[in-house]
């Protein structure tokens, strides 16, 4: 389906693989670096997130990717958000929203009980995003593997 700003959002296919890393690397880079758990799920999306169970959707827009984010499963009950990225010069256009509503549509259809993040508070308008769909704050920290995640959140589905 395309929406009001002509954006298609679409599942991963293999010939997006290059603009899952790109996409993903243009944020880390501007911000923080890419660390080796960066390096592992762009390098190789289809055995990270989706040979396990996971899903990968794309913004498209005028056919080009502007926009993906991945759920990766952890345990029977419930997914990771990772890898929400969207090029500079496709934000704000609402297309963060859609890639949300993707995964929390896939989400609910899965069945899972719960989807969890790792963001970085600096990452303001991600959080916003996050916060207004129904995400919200957790105290500490149960996943170290980015040295820049210095926020986890948590929505309940059940």
């Amino acid at each position: 389906m395309i929406d009001a700003v002509g954006v298609e959002v679409v599942a991963y296919r293999p010939d997006l693989a290059a603009d899952f890393a790109r996409l993903n690397r243009e944020w880390i880079e501007r911000y923080f670096e890419i660390e080796p758990a960066d390096e592992r799920t762009l390098g190789d999306p289809e055995q990270h997130v989706i040979a396990p169970g996971g899903a990968i959707f794309f913004a498209l827009r005028n056919a080009e990717a502007v926009g993906t984010v991945a759920l990766i499963p952890h345990g029977e009950d419930c997914f990771e958000l990772a890898k929400m990225a969207v090029t500079e010069t496709a934000q704000g256009l609402g297309i963060g929203r859609l890639l949300m509503n993707a995964c929390l549509e896939h989400a609910r259809a899965a069945d899972v009980g719960r989807v969890f993040l790792i963001t970085n508070s600096v990452l303001t308008p991600a959080v916003s995003l996050y916060e207004s769909v129904g995400f919200r704050r957790l105290e500490g920290l149960s996943d170290g593997r980015f040295a820049r995640g210095d926020l986890e959140m948590e929505l309940r589905l059940d």
